[in-house]
Formats: structure tokens, sequence, C-alpha cells
């Protein structure tokens, strides 16, 4: 049986969501919970430079993470408006 992956979301991820407006954080908060099952749903981007990061859309967010297949663990590193997100990764 698939037990799925485990979700964790590091400090400044938890931060940015906190700051979200509520119906925009309950559309990401769905979107993470879903990793956990399917950590490279369609739509995802892997992003270039990283060995095992991946980039996920919603609506005008983007929410960033990692996938590490051997402990089965989706670390959420980022969640933010495009613009934001690319700005700071500089």
């Amino acid at each position: 049986m698939d037990m799925g992956y485990e979700v964790e979301l590091e400090t400044a991820a938890a931060k940015s969501l906190s700051r979200i407006p509520a119906g925009d954080r309950r559309r990401l908060t769905s979107k993470i919970n879903a990793l956990a099952a399917d950590p490279r749903p369609d739509g995802c981007t892997k992003l270039s430079g990283f060995t095992n990061a991946w980039r996920v859309r919603v609506g005008n967010y983007r929410i960033v993470y990692i996938v590490d297949d051997t402990v089965r663990v989706v670390t959420i590193t980022r969640i933010g408006k495009r613009e934001d997100i690319y700005r700071r990764r500089r």
C-alpha cells in the first residue's frame, strides 16, 4: 500500500502562507495537501539548477518545494506571488 509523502513547511513558507488572503490560502493549502499523494502533479515544473526542486502554480501564486524520494518528504520552501518568488531568488 502506498503511504504517500509527508509534507513539511519551512518557517518562511509558513509565514508567507499566513499572510495570504483566506480564499487564496484555502486553495494553496488544498494544493499543498494534495502534494502528499502526488508530489509531481500535472502542471508542475522542475526548477533548473536544482537537484529536486519543483514549482506548482495555484492562480497567481507559486509553491516551490523539494521532493526527497528516499524518505518520502515534500518540503515547501517558498509560497508567494510569481513576482515575489523570483525576485528573492536572485
